[in-house]
């Protein structure tokens, strides 16, 4: 889902731009740490981008307290449209780098049959083994900090 084109602000970053007010918002949030607007092309009514008033490029930028800010007032985005548009579903998203098309959180109500978001591109893949998933939790638990290494 695309969001707002890259007119002007830091390096090119719309999301920078409407910081610096130089590129139009309807706020629907707004605080020192994050702002919440409506982003530009609503395929399904109440599409909201929450972003953080420091300018990261990815998720791994983030320091833990503004990511753990900016899913609070995520969630309580994704509470008031809920309440305004009544959906029948909800996801947040945010994806990374080149391959994950886009940088910022996004809360999307949905509606059955929307197309939106597609998971997986043809068919839901086969059950992933038991000794794989275990594998792969393992190198993940081995990478976090140990303080936040609890499986």
């Amino acid at each position: 889902m695309p969001s707002p084109p890259a007119e002007s602000g830091a390096g090119g970053c719309a999301f920078c731009a409407i910081l610096a007010g130089t590129l139009p918002a309807s706020l629907v949030h707004e605080d020192d740490r994050v702002i919440a607007f409506m982003d530009l092309r609503q395929a399904v009514p109440g599409h909201v981008l929450v972003v953080p008033r420091r300018h990261v490029e990815t998720v791994f930028d983030l320091d833990e307290d503004t990511a753990a800010h900016l899913m609070r007032i995520a969630v309580r985005v994704a509470r008031a449209a809920e309440a305004v548009f009544a959906p029948d579903g909800l996801n947040l998203w945010q994806s990374n780098r080149e391959a994950g098309g886009q940088e910022v959180l996004h809360v999307q109500p949905r509606r059955t049959g929307d197309g939106l978001l597609r998971i997986y591109p043809d068919a839901v893949p086969p059950p992933t083994s038991a000794d794989a998933l275990d594998h792969m939790a393992v190198a993940l638990r081995a990478s976090l900090a140990p303080s936040q290494s609890k499986p």
